[in-house]
Parts: C-alpha cells; sequence; structure tokens
C-alpha cells in the first residue's frame, strides 16, 4: 500500500495548522495505525445498532454524535476483521469528553439543561449560582459517549481529545 501523504507536514508548509482527526470508533487504533490496518469496508458502520458511525473521507469510518449516543456495545470491534478496532478490556475506549462551547445558551443567561438531562454517566452538573448556572464537566464520570451533543438546540456541545472542564 502506497504511503498516505501527511497532513501535518502539508499544513506546516502552508502555514496552517494541522487538521483535527475525525472522531473514530471506539478502540480505535491511533490515526496513523488505524489508517494503516483499516480497508474501509464498512462493516463496523453497517454493525452499529446506534446508527453513530459513518462513512468519513476515503470511506473510512467516522464516530458522529450528533447523531446519538455510543453505548459501547462493542458490535463494531467485533465486526472489524482487520482489527482497525482493538478492544482492551482494561481501557476506556476512548479519551473524548464532553466540552461546552461559547455558543452555550446558559452562557448567554438562558436557562437549558439539554446536556445534562440526556447524560447517562450524569456527568454534566449546573451548579447553583446567583445567575443562570453553566454546566460543568465531571471528567472523571464523563465517558465521551456523546449523548450531549445531538441534543443542545445550539450545537454548543463537542467532543474533546482534550477537555478537561467545560465551565
Amino acid at each position: 500500500m502506497a504511503a498516505q501523504p501527511n497532513s501535518a507536514r502539508r499544513a506546516l508548509l502552508f502555514g496552517r495548522r494541522a487538521a483535527t482527526p475525525p472522531l473514530r470508533p471506539p478502540w480505535a487504533l491511533d490515526e496513523a495505525a488505524f489508517l494503516d490496518a483499516c480497508t474501509a469496508c464498512g462493516a463496523c458502520v453497517e454493525r452499529c445498532p446506534e446508527r453513530v458511525l459513518v462513512r468519513g473521507a476515503a470511506g473510512y469510518a467516522v464516530f458522529d454524535p450528533r447523531l446519538g449516543e455510543c453505548t459501547f456495545c462493542g458490535e463494531c470491534e467485533r465486526a472489524c476483521k482487520p482489527r482497525a478496532l482493538a478492544r482492551d478490556v482494561s481501557a476506556e475506549p476512548w479519551q473524548l469528553r464532553a466540552l461546552a462551547g461559547e455558543a452555550c445558551l446558559p452562557r448567554h443567561g438562558v436557562v437549558c439543561s439539554s446536556c445534562r438531562d440526556a447524560c447517562p454517566a450524569r456527568a454534566i452538573a449546573f451548579p447553583l449560582t446567583a445567575r443562570v448556572p453553566l454546566p460543568t464537566v465531571d471528567v472523571d464520570r464523563c465517558n465521551g459517549c456523546g449523548a450531549c451533543v445531538g441534543v443542545c438546540p445550539v450545537g454548543a456541545m463537542a467532543l474533546s481529545r482534550h477537555a478537561t472542564e467545560a465551565a
């Protein structure tokens, strides 16, 4: 197989920051290893009962939390014959965490708790304050399932590989 162009080098050459890699299915190998192993067969996308996996660039699987929540059922990993998804029972499926962006309604004085209400891990809280409370994410409880993303009426919730808190 021919070597894939290094997008980080290309971005640096043209004075741009490297694009953030797409959100891959749970238990995906690191991006370079995933792209090397994945055949873009789509088996993981077809087997996803929640229908939150879609085909992205070049047919590679991408997790789209706007479509719903990943329940970590493992069907995608079991369907992956090339082993681009490799479940390690001692590790988390990924390091994604929820993050509330600037468009978050409470940041603009509007009461909203859609993200908290959708969170199955109960990782999002709205501590009581004298003003409209802002969401905080308990990163130890958040599993990055994405349930909060699709229900946000303004699209302020996102998943980040490096989120530490959404306050």
